[in-house]
């Protein structure tokens, strides 16, 4: 069975492996030159299977508008005339009650930890380095942010996470940064530590990723723009490239992040994922400076921190209405006040790159995975910020059930007949 993926990100490159692994011919197509170009080349670097958590919670409709006017803020809105925004702006408004932020994070949470057993099962066969850090700290600075996260403990507790509710001096004691940073006055007003949850270097893992997908026979196609080929029973047969070649297929998966709506569209087919622009720092540590031990989360200002090596990978902000690749101020200062904050006169930012670019997002959070109405079409989109901690899972399913054998993990509230349904 011949199967093309379209994407090669993070997402797509395991969606290849396992594709691969079950004895199929894949081709992998992407625009870009390489593999982890765009949204997972942005990449936080989080492997948070146990805070994975949707976007779309009860509370954030007044954060996003509180937030509107300051000079540094997680989230921002422009108006825009994008009949598309408003559609899944009133979309993800639904999905903002107690109820249904408590079904989607379960739901996420449960193909995040299968992802994790999935890539820890890759890192043992393969021997991957990907500068991988144990442990994550959800920092919470004010008494409001520790009451905030109530309804995500109860969660937590009743689906059995292991975590820990520490106070400012158990937040400190497991790190000297963060002493460091109370010391010149960053607020504390506790923490949440998940010891299961993982960090580390995305790019490069979905690089070695594709590496061996290579050598065990997968093609991968660069440089290239893939139109979608039906024939005339309406089966999605393949893709048309820009050079006018026709790369015929029995299955075509779609794993293109934020362009999969447009793509989709052409086939009739619609998807509510809208790229959600989000910004990423790669800041040196000074010559002098040892990196923090685990990677943190800032919950004020939704800043994840994350070390590799000798540099901090700092990402966040959420921006809605922006689609070209300038970088704003406001959104930049909000990486910076975060970085500054709990690294106070660590980092070189004389030296520091910076990303903008855009997050497939759903509007209840979990991906979108499976089959189409269209014989031949699956899906493998929509995993927001959490691509990395869910890639190695999701591409198993879906290449599960390209190959029709019947997933590990239950699939309620995965699917796009979702979106058809009533909550």
């Amino acid at each position: 069975m011949r199967v093309i993926v379209i994407g090669a990100g993070i997402v797509g490159v395991c969606t290849a492996y396992w594709l691969n692994r079950h004895g199929m011919q894949v081709t992998v197509v992407d625009r870009r030159s390489g593999v982890a170009q765009e949204s997972s080349f942005g990449n936080a670097g989080i492997l948070a299977a146990d805070y994975a958590a949707p976007w779309a919670a009860p509370g954030m409709p007044a954060r996003v508008l509180a937030h509107l006017f300051k000079s540094e803020a997680p989230v921002a809105l422009r108006a825009s005339l994008d009949p598309a925004l408003w559609k899944w702006l009133v979309k993800w408004l639904g999905q903002c009650r107690a109820e249904r932020y408590a079904a989607n994070k379960r739901t996420m949470q449960r193909v995040a930890r299968y992802s994790r057993a999935q890539l820890a099962a890759l890192r043992e066969e393969y021997g991957f380095e990907y500068e991988r850090r144990i442990g994550y700290l959800q920092l919470l600075r004010t008494q409001r942010d520790v009451d905030a996260t109530l309804a995500t403990r109860q969660i937590l507790q009743e689906s059995g996470i292991a975590h820990q509710l520490l106070s400012p001096e158990e937040a400190t004691a497991m790190d000297v940064h963060l002493q460091d940073a109370v010391h010149v006055g960053t607020p504390l007003a506790g923490a949440i530590h998940y010891p299961d949850d993982e960090s580390g270097n995305c790019p490069l893992f979905a690089r070695l990723l594709a590496a061996e997908c290579e050598r065990r026979g997968v093609e991968f196609v660069f440089n290239t723009v893939a139109q979608p080929v039906q024939n005339a029973g309406g089966i999605v047969a393949g893709v048309r490239l820009q050079d006018g070649r026709t790369l015929s297929a029995q299955a075509v998966v779609v794993a293109s992040g934020s362009d999969a709506g447009e793509w989709l569209g052409r086939l009739g087919v619609r998807v509510p994922v809208y790229p959600v622009r989000g910004y990423a720092a790669n800041l040196p540590l000074r010559n002098d400076v040892i990196g923090p031990r685990r990677a943190f989360v800032d919950e004020t200002y939704r800043v994840t921190v994350t070390p590799l090596g000798q540099r901090l990978r700092v990402a966040g902000t959420a921006e809605l209405g922006w689609r070209g690749p300038a970088l704003r101020d406001k959104a930049l200062r909000t990486l910076v006040k975060a970085a500054q904050d709990w690294m106070p006169g660590m980092l070189d930012f004389s030296r520091a790159t910076w990303w903008a670019g855009t997050r497939p997002m759903t509007p209840d959070g979990p991906p979108v995975l499976g089959a189409t109405r269209l014989p031949g079409l699956y899906l493998n989109v929509g995993h927001g910020s959490q691509g990395w901690s869910m890639a190695a899972g999701t591409g198993r399913i879906v290449a599960d059930l390209v190959a029709g054998r019947t997933p590990e993990i239950e699939l309620d509230g995965l699917d796009i007949g979702r979106y058809a349904r009533k909550n």
